[in-house]
């Protein structure tokens, strides 16, 4: 009873973590959730530790729904809610959030021009400067904008980099602990050994089935455009705010031309940014998939490593026991083959001792103790 208080305190617990990096404890019930941030129960259900779904990131009209391993967020344009925050995995996590959530003062300053590039001002999260070049009135003109890395980009680049983490410092140390057992099997084969294979073995399945599933989320993700732009939630709240200008709170323009006498009409550069914004609808989100891919799909290159390492020790062990098993077999039809030539010498004594009266038997009563004579080596 005291342990299913326990486990109830725990699924309570949350905590809310505001665009300053300030938090909050918040002990409520999943319908205080629901209300606060506009979800529904079945999506809320995905993050309940006590049932066991698997690692998924949902986009919902007004909410990103987190669940990857240990992991358990919600997130919105404006705030992160974390779940099970004492817990010690988890204590990392909302540490890197406070620190990496904040706006440092610098990322709102227009960027110098430098041909294009993105620059980083010091700044915690990345900020990407494109360089768009445009013909008015046969005049180069140069259009820069910044393009700041949304809210809650920064919060899902925290819990993909956790997770990615977590799982390849596990990774590491089931190969600090494989590979060496691995070998100490290979030169003696004992129970002890072979017991503490499997174990390493079944650690690794379970590990490769985690692994597998963050990797497979972060594809599907990657394959369907339309589940990626459902993660802009800033975007989507700039236009319910303002539905005449659907780009005016997202990116920061900054425009410059080389001839200071040249103009653009306000409806040329909408015109130009709409397009350009369309054509690069989840290319930062993508690339921050991609990245965060790449780099889970190496962990579960390292895992498949060590599985062909333990199936070729499987292997040479098989080879081994077979071999031992070829040398029993020659042992064994060895000592057939000697037992049939001995069961020879046998057979004739055993004719010699017969008491059946036989006519052949008379006047070769010789023979009998030359028989046994040359027994008596081999009684």
């Amino acid at each position: 009873m005291e342990l299913q208080l326990k486990k109830s305190a725990v699924s309570r617990s949350w905590i809310l973590l505001e665009q300053d990096g300030s938090g909050a404890i918040l002990d409520v019930d999943k319908y205080a959730i629901m209300r606060m941030v506009d979800i529904h129960a079945r999506d809320l259900r995905i993050l309940d530790p006590l049932l066991s779904y698997p690692s998924t990131i949902l986009g919902r009209e007004k909410v990103i729904v987190l669940n990857l391993e240990h992991i358990k967020a919600i997130i919105t344009a404006e705030k992160v809610f974390v779940r099970d925050p004492a817990d010690d995995d988890v204590v990392p996590i909302v540490e890197e959030l406070r620190r990496r959530l904040p706006k440092s003062s610098g990322d709102e300053e227009p960027c110098a021009q430098g041909g294009g590039q993105g620059e980083d001002n010091g700044s915690l999260y990345p900020i990407q400067i494109y360089e768009l070049k445009v013909i008015i009135m046969f005049k180069y003109i140069t259009i820069y904008f910044v393009v700041e890395f949304p809210f809650e980009f920064r919060a899902l680049e925290v819990a993909l980099e956790a997770i990615c983490s977590f799982l390849d410092a596990r990774t590491i140390e089931l190969e600090t602990a494989a590979y060496p057992a691995l070998d100490e099997l290979t030169s003696q084969i004992s129970s002890r050994n072979l017991d503490r294979v499997r174990k390493l073995k079944s650690a690794m399945t379970r590990l490769t089935n985690r692994v597998q599933k963050i990797r497979d989320e972060l594809e599907n993700l990657l394959d369907d455009d339309d589940d990626m732009a459902d993660l802009y939630l800033s975007k989507k709240l700039a236009n319910l705010s303002s539905p005449a200008s659907s780009f005016g709170a997202h990116p920061n323009w900054l425009l410059s031309s080389p001839n200071p006498d040249s103009k653009i009409h306000g409806s040329s550069k909408a015109s130009t940014a709409t397009s350009l914004q369309v054509e690069n609808d989840v290319e930062e989100l993508e690339m921050l998939l991609e990245a965060y891919f790449t780099q889970i799909d190496g962990t579960l290159n390292k895992l498949n490593t060590l599985r062909e390492y333990i199936d070729d020790t499987e292997d040479y062990i098989n080879i081994q026991l077979d071999s031992h098993r070829n040398q029993l077999i020659q042992l064994e039809l060895f000592l057939s083959s000697g037992t049939v030539c001995l069961s020879i010498f046998s057979l004739v004594a055993a004719i010699f001792g017969m008491n059946i009266p036989y006519t052949w038997k008379d006047g070769h009563g010789y023979m009998f103790k030359w028989v046994s004579t040359y027994h008596i080596p081999f009684p």
